[in-house]
């Protein structure tokens, strides 16, 4: 199982740390060139400035409600976040403070989201038969989409004299609920039902809808 998570727009600035180090990053070999063209288009300081780990770092209500520092190392591993500065990071990643929206053209660079894609295509897993569990908001599911494995979206649900409509606004809180029971499981699921047992277990009211998982809030 792969997690996908968006960055979060609330985030805790480091107080001190290590200075930014591209090459400790995930995916270091295919990413680091397009980060240091980021980095050159946008750069204010941040390479000097202090890190800490992405899962610190990020601190908006997905994550608040995920709590990725309690969430075991081994199952840390299995995060991707999407960035619009580094492409992806793991939570253990070591990031400076930075604001940086997914809709912003940089100079030289254009829409990060087309930017990304083709180093994102060549350097992420996607295997026949893999679950992947889209967390991601709208701007950022389109640096990557699987091709080979399964995609599995969750959204969040509010009903009302028996109708029931997508919403926004809870959609953070929902996605880190299902999160966090999926990474704390004792074992990861292989495909969306067991997803959807496992987030039922956690006490979630959960429904599979086509290629998505709906929690109803």
């Amino acid at each position: 199982m792969l997690v996908l998570l968006p960055p979060s727009e609330g985030k805790t600035e480091p107080e001190a740390g290590d200075a930014l180090d591209l090459a400790s990053l995930v995916f270091a070999d295919a990413l680091t060139e397009r980060r240091e063209e980021v980095l050159d288009a946008f750069d204010s300081g941040l390479r000097d400035a202090p890190t800490a780990p992405a899962a610190s770092v990020y601190t908006g209500v997905l994550f608040q409600r995920l709590e990725l520092p309690r969430v075991p190392t081994k199952a840390r591993r299995q995060v991707l976040i999407f960035s619009a500065l580094w492409g992806v990071v793991r939570p253990d990643d070591r990031i400076p403070f930075y604001k940086l929206p997914p809709k912003t053209k940089l100079k030289g660079i254009g829409a990060p989201a087309a930017y990304w894609r083709p180093a994102l295509t060549e350097a992420l897993p996607d295997e026949e038969g893999e679950l992947i569990v889209d967390m991601r908001s709208g701007a950022y599911t389109t640096f990557w989409k699987p091709k080979r494995a399964t995609l599995l979206a969750v959204r969040a649900l509010t009903e009302r004299d028996g109708e029931r409509k997508v919403v926004s606004h809870m959609a953070k809180a929902a996605r880190g609920d299902v999160a966090r029971a999926l990474l704390s499981a004792k074992k990861a699921p292989s495909d969306p039902e067991g997803a959807a047992a496992i987030a039922e277990a956690a006490g979630l009211r959960v429904e599979l809808t086509g290629n998505s998982l709906d929690v109803i809030v």
